[in-house]
């Protein structure tokens, strides 16, 4: 499912225009970018959860020279799955 699809779905559940949960759905996209910039976490009861993660600097190889090369420690955003989601995934 890609994004207009999205809009549509949310457009057809919530009863509204397809304009409008195109508003919504931006503006829940940058609330949880902004909240995960800031560190924080975003609990969606039922859906998951939204987090970041810091992973450390480590060491790797570069395929190309076979090389050891150090891969320096980045901050990523991690979703886990609520157990309603999980379920009805199953």
């Amino acid at each position: 499912m890609n994004k207009t699809e999205l809009v549509e779905k949310i457009a057809a559940n919530a009863g509204i225009s397809k304009v409008d949960a195109k508003k919504a759905l931006d503006a829940a996209v940058v609330a949880i970018k902004d909240a995960l910039v800031k560190g924080d976490k975003v609990a969606l009861v039922g859906f998951g959860t939204f987090s970041v993660n810091e992973r450390p600097a480590r060491e790797g190889i570069n395929p190309l020279t076979k090389q050891k090369i150090t891969i320096a420690a980045k901050k990523v955003a991690k979703f886990k799955a609520g157990a309603e989601l999980a379920d009805a995934i199953k």
